[in-house]
């Protein structure tokens, strides 16, 4: 089990022999990140690579935990990743950055981290016979980073593995770009080998890996018809391969795969294989292909930041020999050790001593110690170059998203977008007198997460932690209990009802008490009306009724109720309180006594002026594929909502709805079970309306 202070030790790491001296060129680095949902074996997977490569002399299991991505105690705890782990591997003479992205909804912030500093992706899929939950969306958004992309189908050592299955409903989808590259040779239900089909060579696997055997006879068919797909699809890439396919009807083997490879780097193509992670069957051809066919840091488009001393855009090209420039993607924050920044190197190169500015702050960074990273092993070099990803330690003032760049050549680039919480729970402390234990954990936690918010609610009295999704909060409160040992309690927020009036009413109210000696006198007439602001004191005293010292007491009197409505004890808004008449008691009389008078008028008054309860509505806009259109609207509607309008943006439904915050508490659950995970949402604070009868019963009730 590995402890909070998971860092401490790491900063300590040396490798045998001192630093290494990292002098690998950006044409040999591939930085890919694993991405898929949940449980469809994106751990795993790395844990084969790392294992093929030598960085590790045996895999992991997720089961056990003991995997080299998966080590936060929590990952092991709950089988799952939470948390983006980078770690690298050197494969023919190439290092691949593997950047393991949790599948799961509520760590879609890691998501975000781990594809800004990503040159290419492999997508895990299970090979289930059908498109997997989660599939369609990150497939769009690869497409819309342009980010090449490889499918892993996934699972075939199980019995009655469906890889034909699984192809068709990704064609169905993807038609126009997807390029199965691969055979599957299978016996009793199970992958024994492969054909390659960019290559015409057959492999059994063995338990010395791999062995090139005999294209199966049964198979030269199939074999036949992948090869021609693939030279069309090849030809469809290139406008010299495509004149000579319509002059002469083919391609040769060297022209196909540079179609295919053309075609990966500009999205057009997304090439298909499989294999079993747990088995390790099937990765090294993976490896092979990724080393071949994965463009290249080298290779991969500018990315455009701006030039602050021109002020204007610009594109950084991956250049080992140009001013440094690079983006903090991740950073990690352990009580112990500090603070660990992960960067992606965009141009130049980076050695211990050097001093950065942070365009943001406009302070300079010192660079310290450089690490390349392998889970939670950090090992010491002395440089990095252009295109890879390294950590640093102890950065002063450098956050996630910041950039760090040559001081004469400063470089702004674009902030990662993080998405907004959409779930929000109640927290309160286990232990009495630890609420700023609290506030100080989460803003240590803050600097690693940007998903979630921490906010006090001045109507409910409650403080409001708002993230991903249920176990995205979960796991916020293990780390806090874990790095900082605050425990909390989460528990479903109150919903931030107001009261107001719809008539006009005036009370009477007197506060008269004899103990001895002096007495307590006051005496005022109050008129409530509904008001179209929050609320307005107003006084019409004539003759003197009310002397004028004690005209503030009265207005301080009834502002202090208005945080305790008469209805069920909620803050009152839409009020005008007009002091018109009263006595007083030349003797008795006192600020105390009208105070206390403005209360009972307060009380009396709002009882026969039409008390109601007022609820926060929200405007919801919800983002989700055509199909699912009629279940959300439907549902919506059950939870007294109004669709006010629909729309269309990148090719998915947008439906609007004003629907009241009661009834949309645990709404991205919902809507996630609802859309099988392809629905997303936003919600903000519209405005308050009445109430019906039916949720003012509740209310009282409760």
């Amino acid at each position: 089990m590995f402890t909070a202070n998971i860092f401490t030790d790491l900063l300590s790491f040396r490798p045998k022999g001192g630093q290494k001296k990292l002098s690998i060129s950006a044409k040999d680095i591939r930085d890919i990140a694993i991405i898929g949902h949940s449980g469809e074996g994106k751990t795993t997977l790395c844990e084969a690579i790392l294992f093929n490569g030598g960085a590790v002399d045996r895999m992991g299991k997720v089961a056990d935990g003991n995997t080299v991505m998966d080590y936060d105690e929590q990952e092991i705890q709950r089988k799952m990743s939470v948390n983006l782990s980078c770690a690298y591997t050197m494969w023919q003479g190439v290092k691949i950055n593997l950047l393991d992205l949790p599948g799961f909804y509520d760590f879609e912030g890691e998501r975000h981290e781990g594809l800004s500093a990503a040159g290419g992706a492999v997508l895990v899929i299970g090979a289930n016979g059908v498109l997997p939950i989660g599939a369609e969306s990150v497939v769009d958004y690869c497409l819309r980073l342009s980010m090449p992309l490889v499918i892993f189908i996934n699972g075939m050592d199980k019995e009655n593995a469906d890889y034909a299955g699984t192809v068709a409903a990704l064609k169905e989808k993807y038609r126009s770009k997807l390029a199965p590259i691969q055979i599957p040779i299978m016996r009793e239900g199970k992958m024994q080998g492969y054909v390659n089909a960019l290559s015409g060579r057959a492999f059994e696997f063995s338990p010395k890996g791999p062995q090139q055997i005999e294209v199966p006879a049964d198979m030269q068919a199939a074999l036949e018809e992948m090869e021609a797909a693939l030279t069309e699809t090849a030809a469809e890439n290139d406008d010299i391969l495509l004149d000579k396919y319509f002059e002469e009807g083919t391609l040769s083997r060297e022209e196909v795969i540079h179609g295919i490879r053309r075609g990966i780097a500009t999205m057009n193509t997304i090439p298909v294989m499989a294999g079993s992670a747990l088995q390790n069957r099937g990765v090294i051809n993976l490896m092979n292909e990724i080393v071949k066919y994965m463009p290249a840091a080298a290779d991969r488009n500018p990315v455009l930041a701006t030039d602050l001393k021109a002020d204007e855009l610009v594109s950084v090209a991956c250049e080992e020999d140009g001013p440094f420039a690079a983006q903090v993607f991740k950073t990690v924050v352990d009580p112990y050790a500090g603070k660990i920044s992960y960067l992606k190197i965009y141009r130049g190169g980076l050695k211990s001593g050097m001093s950065l500015l942070n365009p943001r702050t406009g302070q300079e960074e010192k660079i310290g110690l450089i690490y390349q990273i392998r889970g939670k092993k950090l090992e010491s070099v002395s440089e990095a170059s252009a295109g890879d990803i390294v950590a640093v330690g102890k950065l002063a003032a450098t956050v996630t998203g910041d950039t760090l760049c040559d001081k004469d050549t400063p470089v702004l680039f674009e902030n990662i977008r993080f998405p907004k919480p959409v779930l929000t729970m109640a927290v309160s402390a286990e232990k009495k007198g630890e609420e700023d234990k609290i506030f100080q954990g989460l803003q240590k936690l803050g600097e690693e997460d940007y998903t979630f918010s921490v906010r006090e609610s001045s109507l409910a009295g409650e403080t409001l932690l708002s993230g991903q999704g249920e176990i995205h909060l979960e796991v916020l409160a293990k780390k806090l209990k874990n790095k900082f040992g605050v425990g909390i309690v989460l528990r479903t927020p109150s919903v931030e009802y107001k009261e107001t009036i719809r008539a006009t009413a005036t009370a009477e109210g007197k506060y008269k008490k004899q103990s001895g000696g002096h007495g307590q006198y006051g005496h005022c007439k109050m008129r409530f009306e509904p008001y179209d602001g929050d609320f307005l004191f107003a006084e019409e005293v004539v003759g003197g009724s009310v002397p004028k010292q004690y005209i503030p007491a009265v207005e301080k009197g009834i502002r202090e109720c208005l945080g305790t409505g008469v209805l069920a004890g909620y803050p009152v808004t839409g009020l005008k309180a007009v002091l018109y008449d009263g006595s007083y008691h030349e003797v008795d009389s006192s600020e105390m006594a009208f105070k206390a008078a403005a209360n009972i008028a307060f009380k009396e008054g709002l009882k026969n002026a039409k008390p109601v309860l007022l609820e926060p509505i929200m405007k919801l806009r919800v983002i989700i594929p055509e199909a699912y259109f009629g279940a959300v609207m439907g549902d919506i509607v059950k939870r007294r909502g109004r669709i006010v309008g629909t729309d269309v943006a990148e090719g998915k439904t947008v439906l609007s709805a004003e629907v009241p915050q009661s009834e949309i508490l645990k709404y991205a659950t919902d809507l996630r079970g609802l859309t099988q995970g392809k629905g997303r949402f936003v919600a903000e604070f519209a405005r308050y309306e009445e109430a019906p009868e039916s949720v003012l019963s509740k209310v009282v009730g409760k």
